[in-house]
């Protein structure tokens, strides 16, 4: 008898202990743990601020100088971990494409100081996949299961992590399109100061969001998320024209030729025209600002995990 009661009052207290620890505070057919899991899916559009396009003049920090008409579909899917709502942490892989051209100033040709006359483009494939922390200030300085009013279903949310991408920097000629990085348009690689860059680097995503909790499995997100690069050349321009006998020198054939006309776009017909000035170390790009891409995303998830209370 002293062994069944002793037994009893464990399970009481186990059980209320469980109970204590565990709501869920939309339904009352799942209890609530402490961590989360969620798979889910993405979709949105990918834009990109380069040396490339711009809007008037020779172009202005961040928003001022971005061109709403290049932006790109792309979507992505990822896995996470949710610690009290409060605390996330996600794994997600993106794929997108960005673009800019610099005929896209063509209503402002005399006043974009000189780059509707440059008539540099490029194109690039995105593939990136990053670590990303999540941080939920409505749910870090309350403890709603020890409160008696409802937490909200909307939660904005900070986020920041480390991202790896792979991108490809490309541009027509002829009707053809060609990989920039092989052509060394600016002479990296073979002058001092300039080394290649490469293709695959690390990026860091810092964003806002907001999840609305749908239901019992469903969660969905509004999420803006900006990439700090550390590379100019997601465009492939970044500093100043070199001498054009240098693709003759380090490439062979129809590819020296192929990369003085990507390098330097009718340099002579436009200088002509406009007083664009496209000789040995004259200015091509901008080294004092990297380049970067960022995503607006609609998310979709599913919770994995939750106890259904029988």
């Amino acid at each position: 008898m002293k062994r069944l009661i002793i037994s009893l009052i464990t399970l009481l207290l186990f059980t209320t202990e469980k109970a204590a620890a565990q709501y869920y505070f939309y339904s009352d057919n799942y209890y609530e743990t402490k961590f989360q899991f969620e798979v889910g899916a993405s979709l949105g559009v990918m834009n990109c601020l380069t040396d490339v396009g711009g809007k008037l003049g020779f172009g202005g920090p961040f928003l001022k100088d971005l061109n709403i008409g290049n932006t790109k579909f792309q979507g992505g899917a990822y896995i996470s971990a949710t610690y009290n709502y409060a605390y996330a942490l996600r794994f997600e892989y993106t794929s997108g494409e960005v673009s800019a051209y610099d005929s896209i100033l063509k209503p402002v040709a005399d006043n974009s100081d000189g780059r509707y006359q440059r008539n540099l483009s490029f194109r690039s494939s995105i593939s990136e996949i990053a670590l990303i922390a999540e941080f939920h200030p409505l749910f870090m300085f309350k403890d709603w299961a020890a409160s008696d009013d409802a937490p909200p279903r909307f939660s904005p949310y900070l986020a920041v992590g480390v991202g790896h991408y792979h991108f490809n920097p490309q541009a027509e000629y002829n009707g053809q399109w060609y990989d920039l990085k092989p052509m060394h348009t600016e002479g990296e690689g073979w002058l001092p100061g300039r080394p290649e860059y490469k293709l695959d680097q690390y990026n860091i995503p810092v964003g806002i969001g907001v999840r609305y909790e749908a239901s019992e499995a469903i969660n969905v997100r509004f999420e803006i998320m900006d990439r700090f690069l550390f590379t100019d050349y997601l465009d492939d321009v970044s500093t100043t024209y070199i001498d054009p006998t240098l693709f003759q020198t380090h490439l062979s054939g129809q590819d020296a030729i192929t990369a003085s006309h990507l390098a330097i776009k009718d340099a002579n017909t436009y200088s002509a025209i406009s007083g664009y000035n496209a000789t040995t170390g004259s200015i091509r790009g901008n080294p004092h600002n990297n380049d970067n891409y960022f995503t607006i995303n609609l998310k979709v998830g599913i919770i994995l995990g939750r106890d259904k209370i029988d």
